[in-house]
């Protein structure tokens, strides 16, 4: 998206950047580009696992907060659940099972 200028008649790029618009041309394109993923996933709202609403946010680096049911759960540093804790979960409900059975 290029925008011309009137007075000097240069364009200028606007509105590629998002998020990481702040940082201008520092840090290179690379790191701009983890840090605009990481932004957006850790400033987006969440599926609350207990009201099923789109109103989990983080409050700050790993406690989410739920606004309709408010709940507060511990996650991940930039989003509800981890593939960490996915695991966890997953041991834990089959050796719960294997001790049932």
């Amino acid at each position: 998206a290029e925008v011309s200028t009137q007075s000097t008649g240069r364009t200028k790029k606007v509105g590629i950047t998002g998020i990481t618009g702040k940082y201008g041309t520092r840090y290179g394109a690379s790191l701009r580009k983890m840090i605009k993923k990481i932004e957006i996933s850790q400033h987006s709202k969440y599926t609350c696992m207990f009201c099923g609403k789109d109103t989990m946010k983080r409050t700050v680096v790993g406690i989410w907060y739920c606004n309709a049911c408010r709940k507060t759960v511990a996650g991940g540093a930039y989003s509800v659940s981890t593939t960490a804790a996915a695991t966890v979960r997953s041991a834990i409900r089959r050796l719960r099972e294997m001790q049932d059975v």
